[in-house]
């Protein structure tokens, strides 16, 4: 069962970000946050991160460490990121407990 303040990982999201790490030889895990923009208040920012802040919030999942800046775990705890690859386009998608609306495009959700 989730903890309903951590972040989570699928399979398929875990097995993409290590993918992902294994490219950038400094890496030490993902960092997830929000930041104000788009149609409807709100857009994921997701990179693989090198360095880590003392306010960061740091979970560990399927082996990849998550963190998280202070600001962002309000809007992010308990969302879980999953990889989802249909036809030719491959994308994160991210199922956050908090989203109240997501714009038509999917760049943005409100809280």
């Amino acid at each position: 069962m989730q903890n309903q303040q951590s972040i989570t990982l699928t399979p398929a999201a875990a097995e993409r970000v290590l993918g992902f790490m294994q490219q950038e030889t400094d890496s030490i895990g993902l960092r997830l946050g929000v930041k104000k923009t788009g149609c409807n208040g709100y857009a994921y920012v997701i990179n693989i991160t090198s360095e880590s802040s003392e306010e960061d919030n740091v979970f560990e999942n399927r082996g990849v460490k998550i963190f998280v800046d202070g600001e962002s775990i309000e809007y992010l705890a308990g969302t879980e990121i999953d990889f989802v690859k249909q036809g030719l386009n491959e994308s994160f998608q991210f199922r956050n407990p908090k989203v109240k609306g997501e714009c038509g495009c999917g760049e943005s959700f409100s809280i």
